[in-house]
């Protein structure tokens, strides 16, 4: 059991501090964006906060080079106001409402050369809460209609389990800066949220019945209804799930130690897919959901393996590290993190096709990696220098971001 407890110790404990958004890597030239703030809110902090995310949103997108000035101008004002001369586009945005009820956005794209306006729209929300997915739609629409990549994995949500006291946590809904955060679920010890498909309606989940009987539920975030999937002993997590919803990566503990099984929903069949005496965790469908990658100690240290589900031998994917865990994947994919000198945790990304490796982090402490739906962009919590953050790194684009993290203490998230 105590080789159960350190294994799933890779949710280390992270704590808010401040931190600031940073280019990790330099692109090459972009047009460059300047954004003007045309709200006559009175709630100075919600204007402040919402003007933050907007060019936060505009940074990760990595299509464009980001004004960090704040800017003011009337709504249909003339394009020279408050104008840079090497700016090539305006976001000029009017705000209008508040938390306690709805918020209404109005945002045009204008060029900063003649005034044309190169886009339009207009967005609300009835529940301003909500507000950074108002600022993430807007800007993804932004990105998508000006004619660069599809950034809208900005509008996901993403599920966190933190630590509320001893053996009690919360399940959390935010967004992807985590400036918005809802609890959904509370009371009992609720870890591993894992969503239950690319909708986001669902999510499956893990609370301890009657004591000690760990038991795997899915919860609908619409009618806050929860269904009863299956019960486990010693241990049992949702780890994925598969592209077309109808199966469960999941790790149970039958004979004391864990495995890895497929659960199929349709059936409630659940076949074994390893069967190693020692701990196989983390399974996470790849290859068109015909293999299994997961984490073992079979080497004596934890580390990446790949099995075909339908049998086969176990084939060992990382060679480097002594510490390789906390994975994700997509397609054909693996993200992981592993320990290196000085205590460091860095992450990588491999192919399960082909020799290929990347490093993706350098320094500090990197954790959680978690693929977007479309693959292109990692989030992955960051702890360094006391410090802990929210990071992102757009794949593609070869450019990492990072976010202040003030959230507590996590125990595990899914995106």
């Amino acid at each position: 059991m105590r080789k159960i407890i350190i294994i799933f110790s890779f949710c280390v404990a992270l704590f808010a501090n401040d931190a600031t958004t940073t280019i990790v890597n330099q692109g090459v030239s972009l047009p460059k964006v300047i954004v003007q703030d045309s709200s006559t809110l009175e709630n100075a902090n919600l204007k402040d906060k919402f003007f933050k995310i907007i060019i936060g949103d505009l940074k990760v997108g990595a299509t464009f080079d980001v004004s960090d000035a704040y800017s003011v101008s009337s709504f249909d004002g003339d394009h020279t106001t408050n104008i840079v001369d090497n700016a090539t586009f305006i976001v000029r945005y009017s705000l209008s409402g508040n938390e306690l009820s709805s918020i209404n956005l109005d945002l045009k794209v204008l060029s900063a050369q003649n005034g044309k306006i190169v886009y339009e729209s207009n967005n609300n929300i009835k529940d301003g809460r909500k507000y950074p997915f108002l600022a993430h739609k807007a800007i993804s629409e932004v990105i998508s209609k000006i004619g660069y990549a599809n950034v809208d994995w900005m509008n996901k949500m993403v599920l966190i389990s933190k630590y509320t006291s001893a053996k009690t946590s919360d399940i959390i809904v935010a967004d992807y800066t985590l400036t918005y955060q809802q609890v959904v679920l509370s009371g009992g010890f609720n870890i591993f949220p894992k969503w239950a498909s690319a909708e986001q309606r669902e999510f499956y989940y893990t609370a301890y019945i009657n004591g000690n009987i760990p038991t795997i539920f899915k919860y609908n975030i619409s009618n806050n209804r929860k269904s009863r999937i299956i019960e486990g002993q010693g241990m049992l997590a949702v780890s994925d799930v598969s592209s077309d919803g109808t199966k469960l990566a999941i790790t149970d503990a039958p004979n004391d130690q864990p495995d890895i099984f497929v659960y199929d929903l349709r059936s409630g069949k659940k076949d074994r897919i390893t069967t190693y005496p020692g701990i196989d965790v983390s399974g996470n469908f790849v290859d068109n959901d015909e293999k299994i990658v997961f984490v073992s100690d079979r080497l004596g240290y934890p580390n990446v393996f790949m099995k075909n589900i339908n049998g086969g031998n176990v084939e060992q994917m990382v060679y480097h590290g002594r510490n390789n865990n906390s994975i994700s994947t997509n397609g054909n994919y693996i993200a992981y993190s592993s320990r290196e000198e000085g205590g460091v945790f860095n992450l990588y990304l491999i192919s399960t096709q082909t020799d290929y490796i990347r490093q993706l982090t350098a320094g500090g402490k990197n954790l959680f990696p978690r693929f977007s739906q479309d693959g292109g962009t990692i989030m992955y919590i960051k702890d360094s220098n006391y410090q802990s953050a929210v990071g992102l790194i757009r794949v593609n684009e070869n450019k990492g971001f990072i976010f202040p993290l003030k959230l507590g203490k996590i125990q595990s998230l899914d995106w």
